[in-house]
């Protein structure tokens, strides 16, 4: 009760003192160094645990270890999950979009911390995902509840929700523009000078946190050592085609492996299918354990042939073809990886694997190309480094957040040139194939997340069950006439649903039906309903998309639709009401 007294004197003068520009400027200060501090946490929590896991580890002599290490991760994220922190875990990023689309941007108070204690737990025993995901979720779940605490309106939560993205990634990697392009591009479908300063502010703050408790041991950084040559703009074409196919193949592999594993019952069965399944891959592929930047680094560094010496085929490491044949198989079974990890009950994000994929791939077709010409015609680092941002830009479909955070890993811009047209011909080779970011599909086939249409997003935020109308007087089928006709003088509406014993709509009956017939006292005798009944032009669930129940009505022409639940009478559902929601919608959101 002190509590919320003291809060309530604190927002009255505030509301006094302090306007909501700038009481959101200061509260996109809070939330960058928050979020900051959470990434900061998060990635000592990891290495951490991975140093202790694996200290003292000798894969050639404890080789079978691999096989373990994943499933327990998994499982005991799992029982986290369901028994500690009572939640369903799954894409982060994902999360994010579904509760500014439906939930008002009111994010959940436990999504603060745990997805930082669940990711902690599975990346640090070998789950092959990132941690970029978990730590935007805790930062944008910070700026949501602050919004909601200091009463802001759904606008500016929405907004604070950008900021805690925005600082999370700005401490993730150390990179301040793309952590405010990340926002703009993933999180909003649209910017304002409004909204673009508060999320500088938040990146800002979150990048100089991370700055001042790590220093430069963010997750990895490079200084390029050879330029760019204009001489070389062929190769980085190919390049972007290439990983725009990569990205559609991620994309496509990584929901149908986790449609796999979501078939399997039982969460805890599922985790420890799961993930022995990802051990053995582990087993066979090292440099799949967990985040992968590790493997990034000894890329940069021209190291691909390390990636065989502390595998299975360690007496390969001469050859060659062997070690295209190794990438190439890596590349193909990252994404299988992934989705066991997330599909089997682990936590984590998708962000640092389409990193991973894309630096394998830049490495890759760096080899073939040296070996074709026997010399090196191009960088293996550079095109390390361009093919992550080609992935990336694919995947999640965010081409300027592809290219600034490669140019800010990098300290520089001197690859700005082929990041820019190898981000490009990703995206829209990946867009050709996947109109959707991996984010956003599962959303936007669900009816949860409209994209680039005000209109029909406005409509996605309208509560289909609080508009369903429930008083409209029923009548039974076996019912006379007379029986309607007394319904007609007690009721305002001119539908009458008729429904059985057992609730279920068999048919309606409007007045203009019985309109004719109404007065003459043989048919109110002994015309049943059931006979001059009809059936309505379509159906609508309370479960349904507001743009399906749209679809509905323009394509019948109706007004007044019935609801069916489960085969049992709901209600019914009015245009005009729908209309009604709509514009109170759109007076708040313009008043916001």
């Amino acid at each position: 009760m002190k509590k919320s007294n003291w809060i309530g004197k604190f927002l009255v003068w505030r509301i006094k003192h302090i306007d909501d520009k700038n009481f959101v400027l200061m509260l996109s200060i809070l939330i960058g160094i928050l979020a900051g501090l959470a990434a900061v946490v998060l990635k000592e929590s990891v290495h951490l645990l991975q140093a202790q896991v694996t200290k003292n580890f000798n894969f050639n002599e404890s080789r079978y270890y691999f096989i373990l290490i994943p499933p327990v991760g998994i499982a005991l994220t799992y029982l986290l999950a369901k028994y500690v922190l009572k939640e369903h875990l799954g894409h982060g990023i994902t999360t994010v979009l579904y509760f500014i689309s439906k939930k008002g941007s009111k994010m959940k108070r436990s999504l603060q911390y745990s997805r930082l204690l669940t990711s902690a737990v599975t990346v640090g025993l070998g789950g092959s995902v990132g941690l970029e995901a978990p730590i935007v979720v805790t930062g944008s779940s910070i700026g949501s509840n602050l919004g909601r605490i200091m009463h802001l309106s759904y606008k500016k939560r929405t907004l604070l929700i950008g900021c805690g993205a925005a600082g999370a990634i700005s401490a993730i990697f150390n990179s301040p523009i793309a952590g405010v392009i990340f926002a703009i591009e993933v999180i909003f479908s649209e910017i304002t000078i409004a909204t673009f300063i508060p999320l500088l502010i938040a990146s800002v703050s979150g990048s100089v946190i991370s700055l001042s408790l790590l220093g430069e041991h963010v997750l990895f950084s490079h200084r390029i050592k050879e330029d760019f040559s204009e001489g070389n703009i062929l190769y980085y074409a190919g390049l972007g085609l290439i990983t725009g196919i990569f990205s559609v193949y991620f994309t496509r592999v990584m929901f149908y492996f986790e449609s796999l594993t979501y078939k399997i019952k039982g969460g805890l069965k599922r985790a420890l299918i799961g993930g022995t399944a990802l051990g053995i891959i582990i087993f066979i592929l090292p440099p799949l354990y967990g985040e992968g930047y590790g493997i990034i680094k000894q890329l940069l560094n021209n190291q691909g042939e390390n990636l065989i010496s502390n595998s299975l085929f360690f007496d390969n490491t001469d050859s060659v073809l062997f070690l295209f044949i190794f990438l190439f198989v890596i590349i193909m079974v990252k994404p299988i990886a992934t989705a066991l990890t997330i599909g089997s009950g682990g936590s984590g994000g998708i962000f640092g694997p389409s990193l991973f994929l894309g630096g394998v791939t830049g490495y890759l077709y760096a080899l073939l190309v040296n070996f074709i010409f026997s010399a090196e015609v191009i960088s293996p680092a550079n095109f390390t480094l361009v093919g992550m941002c080609g992935i990336m830009s694919g995947v999640l479909h965010a081409p300027l957040t592809a290219i600034f955070l490669i140019a800010e890993i990098t300290s520089g811009y001197e690859l700005f040139i082929p990041l820019m047209l190898v981000s490009a011909l990703a995206y829209n080779t990946a867009k050709n194939f996947e109109k959707f970011s991996f984010y956003s599909k599962p959303l936007v086939e669900s009816g949860d997340l409209v994209n680039y249409d005000k209109d029909k997003q406005l409509l996605s935020l309208i509560d289909l069950n609080k508009i369903i109308e429930k008083d409209l007087l029923t009548i039974d089928p076996e019912a006379t006439l007379g029986t309607l006709v007394e319904l007609v003088q007690k009721s305002r509406r001119n539908i009458f649903p008729v429904v059985s014993d057992k609730n279920e709509l068999v048919g309606i009956v409007t007045l203009d039906d019985v309109r004719s017939i109404m007065f003459d006292e043989d048919s109110r005798k002994n015309i049943i309903i059931k006979s001059i009944m009809h059936s309505p032009p379509a159906y609508v669930s309370s479960k349904e998309s507001m743009e399906s129940v749209m679809h509905k009505f323009e394509i019948t022409g109706a007004w007044n639709l019935p609801v069916i639940d489960e085969g049992k009478y709901a209600g019914f559902l009015s245009k005009s009401r729908i209309f009604n929601a709509y514009r109170t919608r759109l007076r708040r959101q313009q008043k916001d």
